[in-house]
């Protein structure tokens, strides 16, 4: 009579916590109208406590843990599927009930480890600076912004016609990070980052065909950076996710602060990257808006930065596929189920930030 019993208590269990997905997801959206006391006690509580373990846990092993994780959940997916097959066509919704069980333990982790920064106080407030701009104002930043990458780009180069090349390794790049976040803690304490937990992908070549440059894993705060894709963008990428472990999920945000980051690295190296990746977000900002005037200011560029532009195209390009509109419409979708709701075309509303920044410290 005990195995019975147990079956029937185990049933009662998988029952409660799959009738708990709903009540999570109500719960969540309740939440989300109150991002002051998501900030207060989310975001610089909480979760400083829970990344700041995991950092410290997992950061200092030199492959991802957490990308083995996942591809270990894959295969026990699968061989679930297969061994239990009979169970599914059989059994169809203990099998639902089941999946349900899986989502609703997912879902709560999720949240507790990193999503509910999805609801927290915007970085604009908190910088106290605009969250839109003019035309007008963009084509003057952009100016300043020319000028100023196309000087970093000769100081490094001594030639205008020559692409920069980052004449460091991965992991040097990663600790050249963590340098920039401490010179921006100075100005900004609410972004120190420590301890560090920057890695390079196991499945590089997966965001590569997929089209992303990296990605936070929210279950064990490593922050994976695309080692296939150009060094000179790589700085950037770093900073970007390290911005993600800090407990930014928006990400025009995090594409901010993995600008910010870069630009405040005393490294020139890394001060390129930073103001030709602004720029990169600042014109095709104005390509769609005046086609004519982003005419005017990309001929104003140094052809070796043209080039920089060139090698990071041809890279996407190298790894093109069908596949990539369908998972960026995914990830996508998963964006603006999580607040965001530009989706993925969130990621270009960095724009914004970038002027009314500069508009209140210029260049």
């Amino acid at each position: 009579m005990i195995f019975p019993t147990f079956d029937r208590m185990n049933n009662k269990l998988k029952n409660g916590i799959a009738l708990l997905l709903p009540i999570q997801i109500v719960m969540v959206k309740w939440l989300a109208n109150y991002p002051d006391f998501i900030e207060q006690y989310y975001s610089n509580g909480i979760y400083q406590y829970t990344a700041t373990f995991f950092r410290f846990v997992l950061g200092w092993i030199p492959f991802s843990v957490g990308d083995i994780l996942y591809a270990l959940l894959v295969l026990i997916a699968v061989r679930y599927i297969i061994v239990k097959r009979n169970y599914i066509k059989h059994k169809p919704l203990s099998f639902l009930r089941n999946i349900t069980v899986v989502l609703s333990i997912a879902y709560f982790t999720f949240h507790i480890t990193w999503g509910f920064n999805y609801y927290r106080e915007p970085l604009y407030k908190t910088l106290q600076i605009k969250n839109s701009h003019t035309l007008v104002e963009l084509e003057d930043f952009v100016n300043l912004l020319v000028q100023k990458t196309n000087t970093i780009h000769y100081t490094i180069t001594q030639d205008t016609t020559k692409r920069v090349v980052i004449p460091y390794t991965k992991a040097e790049i990663f600790k050249h990070t963590m340098d920039g976040y401490t010179q921006l803690e100075q100005k900004y304490p609410f972004l120190s980052y420590t301890p560090s937990s920057l890695k390079t992908s196991l499945f590089s070549t997966g965001l590569s065909y997929s089209g992303y440059g990296g990605y936070l894993n929210p279950f064990t705060n490593e922050a994976q950076v695309n080692g296939k894709i150009p060094l000179y963008r790589f700085p950037v990428i770093a900073g970007h996710e390290a911005g993600h472990q800090i407990g930014y999920s928006a990400e025009n945000e995090t594409n901010f602060i993995g600008y910010l980051v870069t630009a405040n690295n005393t490294d020139i190296y890394f001060k390129y990257a930073a103001y030709s990746y602004a720029l990169s977000y600042c014109l095709s900002d104005i390509r769609y808006n005046d086609e004519a005037l982003f005419n005017t200011l990309y001929a104003k560029l140094n052809v070796g930065v043209k080039k920089n532009y060139q090698e990071l195209s041809d890279f996407w390009m190298t790894y093109n596929n069908p596949l990539e509109p369908t998972m960026k419409t995914i990830y996508s979708t998963f964006l603006k189920a999580n607040n965001q709701a530009d989706g993925i075309k969130s990621y270009s509303r960095i724009v914004s930030l970038l002027v009314s920044y500069h508009m209140k410290n210029p260049l």
